[in-house]
């Protein structure tokens, strides 16, 4: 694997929390197939990720990428804010 690049992981999600300092919690939805019945099933997970100039409100669509752990909790880096929600 030489001069070959390594592919970092990002996935997209919904920010349910921003009350943390450079922190987000993130909602991660994935469809997938039930193994016996072959019903999709939605399944989730929260991510905490690293938001360093605290731009993301509640409700945004982010993409957010793995990186080097940051704290106990936080493995995620925001990568870009992909739909800002319009606050009232």
């Amino acid at each position: 694997m030489s001069g070959a690049e390594k592919r970092t992981r990002t996935v997209t999600g919904k920010v349910v929390s921003n009350k943390m300092d450079k922190t987000i919690t993130v909602l991660i939805e994935r469809r997938e197939k039930h193994p016996v019945y072959g019903k999709y099933i939605t399944r989730s997970s929260k991510i905490h990720a690293h938001d360093e100039n605290n731009e993301c409100s509640i409700g945004d669509t982010v993409t957010v990428a793995e990186s080097r752990p940051i704290s106990k909790s936080k493995t995620w880096k925001l990568l870009e804010v992909v739909e800002s929600v319009v606050q009232v």
